[in-house]
């Protein structure tokens, strides 16, 4: 079991955040895309299955979305654990559980609602220690909003708000879906212009960010098209400017 092993862990704290890491099966409805691997290859684990631990709070911890991940784990060899916080958690001792991991991937959904009961078990401070000592964070959407002081969410209507209370182990703004959701670039630069959001870092499908301690240091994509940028404000003109950022293809 994952929780009986030792966590391998990365050089320094890391961060891949993400607006991708699934695709459709060939056989089964989910695989894990290359960003998932990535994470997996950036904890080192070597000469052993790697552990990843799978948070499905911002979509509710739905059993049929842990059995679908759960399946795309066994048919690439690595042990899959959930850590679920509906109905309970899974232990009283949620530190040993998720510092025994390699990886910690969160699902997309609802970021709102996921800080909020993260807040109630104390989840975050958990993740930050998992953090420093070397457990890779990760995940897709909400589970890269997370990681950032905040970013916009469809978490309370189909209009797109700003949410500021992220855990903030990296000290900037984040944009998810910057292609496919054509309300997002400018929900992001008006939230940047206004002050509300930091430095922001945005992703298009497919892409991802990767931090080492609270610096990027690299944007990478599985798919072959779209990119990453930086947004921030121009403090003479008071508006946001966008920049595209150099991206590597896995």
């Amino acid at each position: 079991m994952a929780g009986k092993i030792t966590a391998m862990p990365a050089p320094e704290p890391t961060i891949l955040a993400t607006s991708g890491g699934y695709r459709y099966g060939r056989r089964t409805e989910l695989e894990f895309g290359k960003l998932l691997h990535f994470a997996v290859e950036l904890s080192g684990v070597d000469g052993r299955r790697p552990s990843v631990c799978h948070v499905n709070t911002a979509g509710g911890d739905q059993r049929a979305d842990n059995a679908r991940v759960s399946e795309a784990g066994g048919l690439v060899g690595w042990d899959v654990s959930h850590l679920n916080l509906f109905p309970m958690p899974p232990t009283d001792d949620l530190r040993s559980f998720v510092l025994s991991h390699d990886v910690v991937w969160v699902g997309g959904g609802s970021v709102a609602n996921l800080l909020a009961v993260w807040r109630v078990h104390g989840l975050g401070e958990v993740l930050r220690e998992a953090w420093q000592a070397g457990v890779v964070l990760s995940g897709v959407s909400a589970g890269s909003i997370c990681w950032h002081v905040g970013g916009t969410t469809d978490s309370f209507g189909p209009e797109l708000r700003v949410v500021t209370d992220g855990l903030a182990l990296l000290p900037y703004g984040n944009g998810v879906h910057y292609d496919s959701e054509k309300t997002r670039r400018p929900a992001v630069h008006a939230a940047v212009a206004s002050g509300e959001l930091p430095l922001t870092y945005c992703t298009d499908d497919g892409a991802g960010l990767l931090y080492r301690g609270t610096e990027l240091v690299q944007v990478v994509s599985e798919v072959s098209h779209g990119g990453g940028y930086v947004v921030q404000r121009d403090e003479s003109s008071g508006t946001a400017q966008e920049e595209k950022l150099d991206i590597r293809r896995l």
